[in-house]
């Protein structure tokens, strides 16, 4: 089991492969993702680029820009992103912690190159309806982990 920090950057990495999909920054992202992902396999690695593309292409099917239903394109973001995150989880999951320790900085390079590329221009939290609790957290490069459950 991952500790928070690993847990958190795993969902990092699934939420800017939604945000990074159809962007200028996608090949580089994209590239780079799938090569770590890979971890010197090249045919993990193109097993890896080809579910980058279709996550790319069923994301940009659903409307990531707006024109197809909203309910769909929020849909493909939480199960891509969600996609995205497992993998990343099961990958830090596997290594010895040393190994561990440099793939996440790289990970986290990774992420802080494409930041600025997938950020949106105006800051904010908009557009947004919360059924329940809900924690909201907006600024550069955060990442905040909420758990509204019974656990201590």
């Amino acid at each position: 089991m991952l500790d928070e920090a690993m847990a958190a950057l795993a969902a990092s990495v699934g939420s800017s492969v939604v945000q990074a999909a159809g962007t200028d920054a996608w090949l580089v992202f994209r590239n780079r993702l799938a090569r770590l992902l890979g971890r010197g396999n090249r045919q993990q690695e193109t097993a890896q680029l080809e579910r980058l593309d279709r996550s790319a292409a069923e994301l940009a099917a659903a409307g990531q820009d707006g024109d197809g239903p909203e309910g769909d394109r929020g849909e493909q973001r939480t199960r891509h992103g969600a996609a995205w995150r497992t993998r990343t989880e099961d990958l830090l999951e596997q290594l010895e912690p040393d190994e561990r320790a440099a793939v996440a900085a790289e990970l986290r390079a990774l992420l802080d190159e494409v930041a600025p590329a997938v950020r949106p221009s105006a800051g904010g939290v908009t557009r947004n309806v919360f059924h329940g609790p809900a924690a909201v957290q907006t600024g550069d490069g955060n990442v905040q982990l909420n758990r509204f459950d019974s656990r201590p």
